[in-house]
């Protein structure tokens, strides 16, 4: 068995979990479900939650995710695309949070608080280290917003693209799968490589900084320092200069090279067999490092994935080994805008996912999320 555990242990486990309340469990047979009788353990979303937060380049998310991935509420709000200041974007997400964190604030049912940022994040102390795109370097996001939303619970902090790819292992379009890479772009790339149903952090947390590999060697100035980083060959402002667009045109003027694209105007179609050319440039790479099974496409990626899939393959086919290319599958994301957010809950549940009897208390109270 995966867990090591014996029948007897995890027997004793799931019972503990069901006297708590923190799951159900349900034998198939006896609520309708076909075949002889056997437990069916599934979370109860109001035991336990966490207040999940993003921060993205042009835009904020909050929301309170039950244990199991329900969303219990969810706000997201667009922001204009500019450098911020650490202060401004922490007295946003608390004003954002507000409505949502205020009801169980101090309820038992709340276990911690994640929080994806789009940047390098030091995970031992929510140190962003650098996120180019926000204009931050060496910023205490993790320490500042603890103080600021006045929880007790720990704050956990990571980078978004790395959360979005644990959400899409556990709830998407990864699930089951022992060796996925995650690739996630808007304006800047990220991604993250799940092995053995583990993530890759790196020593600091800092591992899957993809976007910043080195793919061109005269390619343009990239927003980290460095010239030539696979971001400046397939991130947003890339694409859409190539089809004629503003290069700060955002989501809105994506959708519309998109459209463009798929009517057969010929700069967005151009724009459109660069980002596949470049993506599986950099793809190929990858997967002879990581021999992944399936490479999940997020972000912009997903939504463009049907205009580009065939040059994806291509490139794959031409540039990639054959003995690793003939085992991997490139598909769009599942959860779409959601993944973020979604694996920043789950981040929050860690600590009580490795020990759970260490976060029961003898009552627990329902969250009113």
């Amino acid at each position: 068995m995966r867990t090591g555990l014996t029948r007897s242990a995890i027997r004793g486990l799931i019972g503990e979990l069901v006297a708590r309340g923190v799951v159900e469990e349900i034998r198939s047979g006896s609520a309708g479900l076909p075949g002889r009788p056997s437990p069916v353990v599934t979370p109860d979303p109001r035991s336990a939650v966490a207040l999940a937060l993003e921060v993205n380049v042009d835009s904020l998310a909050a929301a309170v995710v039950g244990f199991g991935g329900t969303v219990h509420g969810q706000v997201r709000v667009d922001r204009p695309r500019a450098h911020l200041s650490l202060d401004d974007i922490v007295g946003d997400l608390v004003d954002l949070s507000a409505p949502m964190l205020d009801p169980i604030r101090r309820d038992p049912t709340l276990l911690g608080v994640g929080v994806g940022v789009a940047g390098v994040v030091r995970r031992s102390d929510g140190l962003v280290r650098q996120a180019p795109n926000l204009g931050w370097r060496d910023e205490p996001l993790g320490a500042r917003l603890g103080a600021a939303l006045g929880v007790t619970q720990p704050v956990a902090v990571a980078n978004e693209a790395d959360l979005g790819g644990l959400a899409e292992h556990r709830r998407g379009a990864a699930i089951g799968a022992d060796a996925v890479l995650h690739v996630t772009g808007e304006v800047g790339v990220g991604g993250n490589v799940m092995i053995d149903g583990r993530p890759l952090v790196g020593a600091a947390g800092y591992a899957g900084e993809i976007g910043h590999m080195p793919v061109n060697p005269s390619g343009r100035r990239c927003g980290c320092g460095s010239h030539g980083c696979w971001e400046t060959e397939i991130g947003e402002p890339a694409i859409l200069s190539l089809a004629g667009r503003p290069a700060d045109g955002g989501r809105e003027a994506i959708a519309e090279v998109i459209a463009a694209a798929r009517a057969g105007e010929e700069r967005a179609s151009a724009a459109m067999e660069h980002l596949g050319t470049w993506l599986g440039i950099g793809l190929a790479g990858l997967v002879n490092i990581f021999d992944p099974s399936l490479v999940v496409l997020g972000g912009m990626f997903e939504r463009i994935h049907p205009l580009v899939a065939e040059r994806i393959d291509a490139v794959l086919d031409e540039r990639a080994l054959p003995a690793s290319r003939e085992l991997v599958t490139v598909v769009p994301a599942a959860l779409g805008a959601d993944g973020p957010v979604l694996g920043a809950a789950e981040l929050a549940f860690e600590p009580f996912l490795a020990d759970p009897a260490a976060h029961l208390r003898p009552a627990r109270s329902v969250a009113s999320a």
